[in-house]
Order: C-alpha cells, then sequence, then structure tokens
C-alpha cells in the first residue's frame, strides 16, 4: 500500500512546552516533499497542562498516569478526526521522560488504541527502537528538516533550529542526495529552550511563557550566570546529543531569588549562549538559521541569539514554512517513511551505530 507514491500523510506533536497539540498534514512519499495540506490545534486547558505537567519524569508502570494517557488520547483522537482524508497518521505521544542511556524514554499513548478507534493506520513510538540500538531517541525531526531543504531548493549548508521546550539545532548540507549520506546531517539538541522560562512563569507568575520576552527586556543577566551553565560537561560534549526537558530544572532554583526581570533575562541569556556553543560543532557554518518552534516569538531570544551568531537568522516563515506545524509535519513524514521501511536516524542525528528505522505500524 505505502510504496513510492505520494499521499496525504497527516502527524501530530504535542511537545514538552505542554500548551496543546498541532496537527498537520503533508503530501510526501518519504522521501521529497511535495506540498502541505491542513492543519489544526487543539489547546490543553488549565488543568489539562496542569495534569501532564504532574506527569513529567514518570515512566510506564509508574503510578498516576491514568488521568494524562485519557487527556494525550482525547486530544489526539480530537486533532486526527479533522484529517478525514490523510491515509497514514503520524502519532508522537507526549514525552513524559528522556534517559537514553538510563532507562530509556517514554513517549505516553498507545497509538494502537487510536488506530483502533480512529479506523486507519498509525504509526507511532518513534523513539524506542533507536534508543534500543544505542541511540540517543533524539532529535527525529532532522530527516524531514532535510526534506525541507530540498523543497526549498538550497544550495548552501544551512542550519534549522527548533525552540521547544529543549532547544535542537539541525546542520544540513542540500547537494547531499538524501538524509543517509554521509555529511548530510548533524543534529543534536543544543541545551534548555523555553522549559525553565515556561516553568519560572508558571511558578512566579501563574502565566504559561514571557509573552514576547516582556519580562526579559526590562531585565539585566546575573553576572557570572552564564559561565556558572556554560560550565555544563554537557557544552563540551561532541554531538549527536540529547537532553530532558528537565535535565537543567536547576536554573530557575538558581534565579529565584532575583527580581523576575533579571531572573527571566537571565534564562533566556542561557537559551541563546547554548546556541552559540552548538553552532561551533557544525561541521561548516551555516549560510543561514531557520528558527521554528515557540522561541521564535520570543524577540528578546531571537536578538539574542542573533548577536551571538553570524549567521542570517530567520523565522522559517520568511522561506514558506510554518513554524507552529513545523514538527507535526515532520512526524507525518517519518510515519510515511516508517511505513515504506526507510530509516528515520542515522549515526549523525542520534548516535545510532548504523541508519535504522523507529516506529510501530498499527493497523485499525
Amino acid at each position: 500500500m505505502f510504496g513510492k507514491k505520494p499521499m496525504l500523510v497527516a502527524g501530530a506533536m504535542s511537545g514538552t512546552s505542554l500548551d496543546g497539540v498541532d496537527g498537520a498534514e503533508i503530501i510526501t512519499d518519504g522521501e521529497t516533499l511535495f506540498d502541505f495540506g491542513g492543519s489544526t490545534y487543539v489547546p490543553y486547558s488549565v488543568e489539562e497542562r496542569a495534569a501532564l505537567h504532574a506527569s513529567l519524569g514518570k515512566w510506564p508502570g509508574d503510578s498516576g498516569l491514568d488521568q494524562a494517557l485519557d487527556i494525550v488520547h482525547s486530544k489526539h483522537l480530537e486533532v486526527f478526526s479533522r484529517f478525514e482524508n490523510a491515509v497514514l497518521l503520524g502519532f508522537h505521544g507526549q514525552t513524559l521522560a528522556h534517559d537514553p542511556m538510563g532507562q530509556g524514554t517514554h513517549q505516553l499513548g498507545d497509538g494502537a488504541y487510536l488506530a483502533e478507534r480512529l479506523r486507519r493506520p498509525v504509526v507511532w513510538d518513534f523513539r524506542s527502537a533507536d534508543v534500543s540500538f544505542g541511540g540517543q531517541g533524539a532529535p527525529l525531526a532532522p530527516f524531514y528538516h532535510f526534506a525541507c531543504a530540498k523543497w526549498m531548493g538550497a544550495k548552501a549548508p544551512l542550519a534549522v533550529l527548533n525552540l521547544g521546550g529543549v532547544g535542537n539545532l539541525t546542520w544540513i548540507d542540500p547537494q547531499k542526495n538524501g538524509p543517509e549520506a554521509e555529511g548530510a546531517l548533524v543534529a543534536f539538541d543544543t541545551g534548555p529552550a523555553n522549559a525553565p522560562i515556561n516553568d519560572y512563569m508558571r511558578r512566579h507568575f501563574g502565566q504559561d511563557m514571557d509573552e514576547g520576552g516582556h519580562f526579559a527586556k526590562k531585565g539585566q543577566v546575573i553576572e557570572g550566570a552564564l559561565e556558572k551553565f556554560l560550565g555544563d560537561p554537557f557544552f563540551r560534549k561532541i554531538p549527536p546529543k540529547s537532553l530532558d526537558r528537565d535535565t537543567f530544572s536547576k536554573m530557575v532554583d538558581f534565579v529565584t531569588k532575583e527580581s523576575a526581570a533579571d531572573a527571566v533575562a537571565t534564562l533566556t541569556a542561557m537559551c541563546a549562549a547554548s546556541v552559540k556553543a552548538g553552532l561551533e560543532f557544525c561541521p561548516k557554518p551555516p549560510e543561514r538559521i531557520l528558527v521554528t518552534g515557540g522561541g521564535r516569538h520570543n524577540s528578546v531570544l531571537m536578538e539574542m541569539i542573533a548577536a551571538a551568531t553570524t549567521c542570517d537568522l530567520c523565522k522559517v516563515e520568511d522561506v514558506g514554512l510554518d513554524g507552529d506545524m513545523l514538527e507535526a509535519q515532520a512526524f507525518a513524514f517519518l510515519a510515511m517513511r516508517v511505513a515504506r521501511g526507510l530509516s528515520t536516524s542515522v549515526p549523525s542525528t542520534t548516535a545510532v551505530p548504523s541508519p535504522t528505522s523507529g516506529g510501530i505500524f498499527s493497523h485499525n
């Protein structure tokens, strides 16, 4: 059924920022991005967000996951039901814990249950196979970033920077024939991005984020904070490498005695500093950096990153892509690759020993 023929595929993503579920369609054969379809967004309520936040760090079999599982399933059923014509669905689930060198990785949600309810095939559990083979299990969007670079007609090396709960960077050489080619991709998590800022705002003000960088704009970076932050061994580790959402959660404790403006300015500067440190691992300086994820709406963060690099920095919208839906589209693309038996990760993206196809294919 899923051969080398372009099809309408839908993907959904619920990120570690815990704001809601993005859903998007693309037309693809799993190798080439041909066109974009519809998109949708279903937010979590305040109560649902609190329940999911309380489940962070939990593993399969831990108590207290039933409510979070019901939330994940109901919201994804709502999203996928809006894509009646999609022949295949990519379900990422909700990441609760990520410890690839220890307990593994945990994305809450049962794709087989969704396939039965939606009466369509669902690809899910994208990360576990990569981790079981010794990979980091993240990031997985780079294969789609490569397809986007080809779709754009890019010629020179470029980078895609995703600023979600965690920051991750994909360096791309669009002259290569495919994402599996030697030297086509280098990808890794750069460090914390929105998660510590959001957690601070939630803890102190009951707000989900520093909207537009409002607080950061008024503050000053705490003296010595960036040096202490960058002293963590993670920033010296050669990629590929990945992080859990809460790996750097103590950043919030570090700034909690400062004024709100200075605390948020410092957390924002830490994100920018980690991006600058990450760019040093690119094989060649990218001609431009395309920024996606919620962090691109934070003007202070964007200004800090722009000041830290000589590369052109722009939002993915400037090249015709949708930064709100890029990750949902990525899991639609990866679902098609899994359905065709194509790889979804390689050594240079997750440190998996050889090209690996992750994901479970569940029939309705």
